[in-house]
């Protein structure tokens, strides 16, 4: 009878970490995400959680690659959606944004060199009707990556 019980309880304690492990994974979702902040195109990933928290790990595109961000969002209906990002060069920014679907948005924000535009879940061609390019630009894909060219 003891042995059935400590049986019993290893199988359980294994089965308890494996279900939160795969919980993790099955309610939580990595989308693309494009920005354009102050001027510059930058792309990266944003994923969120069941329980409406998330990250987000951008990098530039265009001015300088070696410039890369991260934030922290949240979104529920109580307290809309809405976080914050900073950047490896000290940069930093606020944002907030609308849903489209589950898996897809857009949204706006500020930054301390100037504003935030940005599109998740969505191709470059969905995502255009959502950006703030700068003057002159346009979003187009040279086949293999995103980038910003002269209209």
């Amino acid at each position: 009878m003891y042995k059935t019980w400590i049986t019993v309880l290893a199988a359980s304690i294994g089965v308890a970490g494996w279900t939160n492990l795969a919980v993790a994974g099955l309610f939580s979702a990595k989308r693309p995400v494009i920005v354009i902040l102050a001027d510059d195109l930058f792309l990266g990933d944003a994923e969120g959680h069941f329980n409406g928290a998330g990250t987000l790990d951008i990098q530039s595109r265009r001015m300088n690659p070696a410039v890369s961000c991260v934030g922290q969002f949240t979104s529920s209906v109580a307290r809309g959606s809405s976080g914050q990002v900073q950047c490896n060069d000290g940069a930093s920014g606020s944002f907030h944004f609308e849903r489209l679907s589950v898996f897809s948005g857009y949204g706006v924000g500020t930054f301390s060199r100037g504003s935030i535009s940005f599109a998740y879940g969505l191709n470059a061609e969905e995502a255009a009707l959502y950006l703030k390019l700068p003057e002159g630009k346009k979003l187009t894909h040279n086949g293999s990556e995103l980038e910003l060219v002269d209209l």
